[in-house]
């Protein structure tokens, strides 16, 4: 089962990121709280590592405050080396797109094989500007 993050204004879809399966998502969060975190779950971005994964949403109360955590996280993840990709499908799409990651930010890639954090920091300004919030599908 995937995790599909989006924003809707009423029935219209506004923008969309397919994250890929839950547990990649959960890789990348593993990620963050092991290396950036020190192993202390949401102790520097307690938006995005404490949200449930399931169902639910980032208000946009908390997407002021993932904004300021996703641009931290992406920062410090460009000066880490590469990690491997954490699932076979992540591998295959980046191949398929001839992507290369050069640190751990190009490490964690969505179904498009867009950098998936970029992604979301991407989705967090729509919701900022539309002033609605991100729906966790």
């Amino acid at each position: 089962m995937g995790l599909y993050l989006c924003i809707f204004d009423g029935d219209d879809e506004i923008d969309g990121v397919d994250v890929g399966p839950y547990s990649d998502f959960g890789g990348l969060r593993d990620y963050v709280v092991r290396e950036l975190e020190g192993g202390r779950a949401g102790s520097r971005f307690p938006t995005f590592i404490l949200h449930s994964d399931c169902h639910g949403e980032w208000s946009v109360t908390e997407c002021a405050r993932l904004r300021a955590e996703l641009a931290e996280v992406i920062a410090a993840m460009q000066k880490q080396p590469l990690v491997p990709f954490v699932s076979a499908w992540q591998r295959n799409v980046a191949q398929e797109f001839g992507l290369v990651p050069k640190n751990a930010f190009e490490s964690f890639v969505d179904v498009n094989a867009d950098f998936v954090l970029e992604r979301i920091q991407q989705l967090v300004d729509v919701a900022l500007e539309r002033r609605l919030p991100i729906l966790f599908q």
